[in-house]
């Protein structure tokens, strides 16, 4: 789950860590009113769930109330279009205004959960402000990296090592060990999957300051953490995949126009893989889980056909816990009472299969059957094209 920048800032501040000022605003009379923070100049923030903000124009600095309400008129209601978002970008429904601050050097630095590792990651550049993976593809050596071991957790020397390899004096690596140290806190503690921070600026009073941040949240984790939880923004979030949740399915919509429906997350990643290989697109990852039924695999099937880029359906189901005529009746009596017009591939193994095979043999539906899952891709693209 991730948090918007003003919301990462809040839970971050909790911590002790060096934010600026600012509000939380929905329409310009709170821009223009928001214009006091002290200094005559501030910056409006699009708050969208996207990076590369400043450069689809939702980063703009105001040198006067005028001018704050004058960024916040232009950049609300606008759909702001990042290299993370699709070609319609996304719709900018609140601005954040922010003090402004005397920036001397940007710093990049964020922490991640490596799996492979099985450690917590630092990664840390000079090059604040840009996206990392620009810096790792032109400039990779300016990109540090820390591991550290989760059950010994971060240490001084580490944290002296970081500074002092960012080029930092004695005195403001130790600075900088103290905001790492508290981040390292704040990601733990909550059960984050990425803190990033970009940039982290040191001033030329010689602060440092975290300027922007950006929290993603375990999902996994959230029962432990509900008041993370009531920030989740729905408006953010896809409405199929939203829909999804409601129903215990797992689906993340993509843009290709082969809709899957398969039981197991890796058996899904397998069916996507393979419908590229054949020169097909999914649309989707959609893993019903173990245990679904009749009504699962009916509101699989809405939040398939909902998709207007879904062209063909492939349900490549394995039959262990779920068997194969369970599901099979399942899809029968989805596909007759949502009237199903695109083409359906439908490929079971497992638990019960020559039962399932008769169920929809029998049903009176056009149904493609397929045998392996290399036969179901490739009948899946046909069908498609």
């Amino acid at each position: 789950m991730n948090l918007h920048e003003y919301q990462s800032k809040q839970l971050l501040a909790s911590y002790g860590l060096p934010v600026l000022n600012g509000y939380v605003c929905h329409n310009a009379g709170d821009a223009e009113a928001a214009d006091n923070l002290g200094g005559g100049i501030c910056v409006v923030k699009a708050q969208v769930h996207a990076g590369g903000r400043g450069k689809g124009g939702g980063v703009k600095l105001a040198k006067s109330s005028a001018e704050a309400r004058e960024h916040a008129e232009s950049i609300i209601g606008m759909h702001l279009v990042t290299p993370q978002t699709s070609a319609e970008g996304k719709l900018v429904r609140k601005v954040y205004v922010e003090d402004g601050c005397n920036i001397d050097k940007e710093y990049y630095l964020s922490f991640l959960v490596d799996r492979a590792k099985k450690c917590i990651s630092i990664v840390a550049s000079t090059e604040g402000g840009m996206e990392i993976e620009v810096v790792a593809e032109k400039t990779p050596e300016k990109i540090i990296t820390l591991m550290i071991d989760p059950k010994v957790g971060l240490q001084n020397f580490q944290c002296m090592e970081l500074g002092l390899r960012l080029g930092l004096s004695v005195g403001l690596a130790s600075e900088l060990s103290d905001v790492v140290f508290g981040l390292y806190e704040a990601f733990v503690e909550n059960d984050m999957s990425l803190l990033e921070i970009n940039p982290l600026v040191l001033t030329k009073e010689e602060d440092f300051v975290l300027l922007d941040a950006k929290c993603a949240v375990d999902n996994n984790a959230l029962f432990r953490h509900p008041d993370l939880k009531e920030l989740q923004d729905y408006n953010e979030m896809d409405a199929r995949d939203l829909k999804a949740g409601k129903h215990g399915l797992s689906y993340v919509g993509l843009d290709g126009n082969i809709g899957c429906m398969v039981n197991g997350a890796g058996l899904a990643m397998g069916t996507m893989d393979i419908i590229k290989e054949y020169g097909g697109e999914p649309a989707n990852f959609l893993d019903v889980g173990g245990g679904a039924t009749k009504e699962t695999v009916t509101e699989a099937f809405k939040i398939l056909l909902g998709d207007s880029n879904v062209k063909a359906i492939l349900v490549n189901i394995f039959g262990g816990i779920m068997k194969c005529d369970v599901i099979a009746n399942g899809i029968v009596e989805a596909a007759k009472e949502l009237g199903i017009e695109v083409p359906l591939v439908v490929r079971l193994q497992g638990t019960n299969v020559d039962m399932g095979k008769e169920i929809l043999s029998q049903s009176g539906l056009n149904i493609i059957a397929a045998t392996t899952m290399a036969d179901a891709a490739e009948k899946a693209v046909q069908a498609a094209s």
